[in-house]
């Protein structure tokens, strides 16, 4: 059976290199390969994924239906990481988490949310840096990323489901509620490729039959096609 891989987590930045450097300091990975308005962020251990900052000139407007946690290896880990990365322009944020949340919401300098998780959450326990890319989403939509990427739901409980990239040991996919709207807006967009590149229109055919749907054609490039989940949020398909 065909099947894709992940291969990055896309973010749109009115500042490449100003987010791509943050991210540098709040995963400890590695910029690599930056060209022009688009910089790689390379993995320092075994994540089989990289980030890549790609230019937009829009500004965020909305809370992003995808966000990443990272863990932390202890109480002082988790306050010094907070305070180093407030140095760096993060930001206090409110997502409607409760007083006695353990975790801490910051948004980065261009106002993406995400977590520093508490070092006693036994979920992202093995994890590296980045334990999980969290999603919005159905149950529905956790089934069908489990059939596009061929990984088993390592999590499947109360509408909330999950899957774990590389051999078990990488980082977590996770999606839960809320539902995001039809095509909610998203600065962070997983993007994917077939195990064998020559498949892709097959693979694009594959995803269709799965629940996907296309998105504008003329938005489609010779290397992509871009795409939509079951619950409407983008990614893309590359050779």
């Amino acid at each position: 059976m065909m099947t894709c891989r992940l291969v990055a987590l896309a973010v749109d930045a009115n500042d490449p290199p100003r987010l791509a450097r943050f991210w540098e300091e709040a995963l400890g990975w590695k910029i690599e390969g930056a060209a022009g308005d688009e910089i790689p962020l390379m993995p320092t251990d075994d994540t089989g994924f990289h980030l890549v900052f790609r230019a937009v000139t829009e500004p965020k407007t909305v809370k992003n239906p995808i966000h990443l946690d990272l863990t932390t290896a202890s109480l002082d880990d988790q306050s010094e990481s907070v305070e180093r990365l407030l140095g760096l322009g993060a930001r206090h944020v409110d997502v409607g988490q409760g007083p006695d949340d353990k975790h801490v919401v910051l948004a980065d300098p261009d106002g993406n949310e995400f977590c520093l998780i508490e070092p006693t959450n036994k979920f992202l326990a093995g994890c590296g840096r980045l334990g999980s890319i969290t999603c919005d989403g159905s149950r529905d939509v956790g089934v069908f990323w489990s059939a596009v990427l061929g990984r088993p739901l390592v999590w499947d409980q109360d509408g909330e489901t999950a899957i774990r990239e590389g051999d078990g040991s990488g980082a977590f996919v996770t999606w839960g509620p809320p539902i995001p709207a039809k095509h909610s807006p998203s600065r962070l967009h997983l993007e994917i490729a077939p195990l064998r590149p020559a498949d892709r229109e097959a693979e694009a055919r594959r995803l269709v039959s799965l629940g996907a749907t296309l998105i504008d054609a003329n938005r489609q490039g010779a290397d992509r096609v871009d795409m939509a989940d079951p619950d409407g949020l983008e990614f893309r398909l590359f050779r």
